[in-house]
């Protein structure tokens, strides 16, 4: 066998791979997402699954969509009212990340989404645009089959819509920031420690959201707090824990979403995510160029400053022996110049 034959078989075999991790991905996930559903048993505030999704062809290429669909359709066959009707929403939830990702692509988007235009463009294109796709596909497609009706066509697709928004805006950023996450080195002990307090606030802060009492707002403090201090990296993590305490809150009707219909709480909870979401993103990202422009600053006046003082250096060798040779040099020209008569013919 040569070995550009073994070298395709092996690029095959890790293809299938990330296949199959992709499709337990997406199904696991889905799982966990199904706990909090509000529709007929399959459509939740938020999906998770989405954000896996599109997280998967940012990092891995559109060579695992396979992997998608045959998430969504294991996950759908069990829910869906018959065989054709569980083949177009599972298309749907294929179809929506793999739009987003065309979208995100046009754009010039970067996975290490250290760039206020690649959180706007997340936000705008990956998750408001391209779950436009699964929410009518799969809301459709239900009506269809005769398990809604057509009343209950738009706060399905609402539902449906945020949730899988809500799983790109609150999950996708988790990810990215986990695949370029490393260890950091020569860190104060000082700084492990507010880490630690930072997560134990946002942890009773969630507490007190799925309680009695409606405190959303106290998870916005939280989330500057870790926006300015450690940037997505804290602020993506803190962002998906505060959502998800508010979604176990909206699918108990407690706190603010006590004695609210479903509309009235998916457009409560949703603009409470959204404006999670949006906090996180935009402030992890700008805080994160402004960190950056001011390393490339003090990285430009250490090379300036190395260059004025090479010159300086170089300005006072060429200055003091250089002008002593001029004048040498003159001194020498003028010896051989006289205008007087020749010696001894006088």
């Amino acid at each position: 066998m040569s070995v550009a034959r073994r070298e395709q078989l092996r690029r095959g075999g890790l293809t299938v791979l990330e296949i199959c991790a992709v499709a337990a991905l997406y199904l696991g996930s889905a799982r966990l997402g199904l706990l909090q559903q509000l529709v007929r048993g399959q459509v939740t505030p938020l999906w998770p699954p989405s954000g896996i999704a599109l997280a998967s062809l940012l990092l891995r290429g559109r060579r695992v969509w396979p992997g998608i669909a045959l998430g969504a359709f294991l996950v759908n066959v069990t829910l869906g009212p018959s065989l054709p009707a569980v083949l177009a929403i599972a298309a749907g939830n294929t179809l929506a990340p793999l739009c987003s990702y065309a979208l995100l692509r046009r754009t010039g988007f970067r996975a290490e989404l250290d760039r206020l235009r690649d959180a706007l463009a997340l936000i705008f294109l990956g998750a408001f645009t391209g779950m436009l796709v699964s929410a009518t596909t799969g809301s459709a497609t239900l009506t269809v089959a005769g398990v809604l009706s057509t009343a209950g066509f738009w706060p399905t697709w609402s539902v449906w819509w945020t949730g899988d928004a809500m799983g790109v805006l609150v999950v996708t950023p988790v990810l990215l920031v986990l695949r370029s996450a490393r260890l950091p080195k020569d860190v104060p002990p000082s700084r492990w420690a507010e880490a630690l307090l930072l997560g134990a606030a946002t942890l009773g802060v969630g507490f007190l959201e799925a309680g009695s009492t409606p405190l959303l707002f106290l998870g916005f403090p939280l989330l500057i707090w870790a926006a300015f201090r450690f940037q997505l990296a804290g602020a993506a993590p803190c962002a998906l824990v505060v959502s998800t305490f508010a979604i176990v809150a909206a699918a108990g009707r407690a706190g603010p979403f006590a004695g609210q219909d479903l509309l009235t709480s998916m457009i409560t909870l949703q603009a409470f995510n959204g404006s999670t979401s949006l906090t996180a993103l935009l402030l992890g990202t700008v805080i994160g160029e402004r960190n950056q422009a001011q390393r490339e600053i003090a990285r430009a006046c250490g090379q300036l400053a190395e260059m004025a003082a090479k010159i300086a250096i170089g300005d006072h060798r060429t200055t003091c022996p250089g002008g002593e040779g001029e004048d040498g040099e003159g001194a020498k020209a003028g010896e051989g110049a006289y205008d007087g008569p020749a010696p001894g013919r006088a």
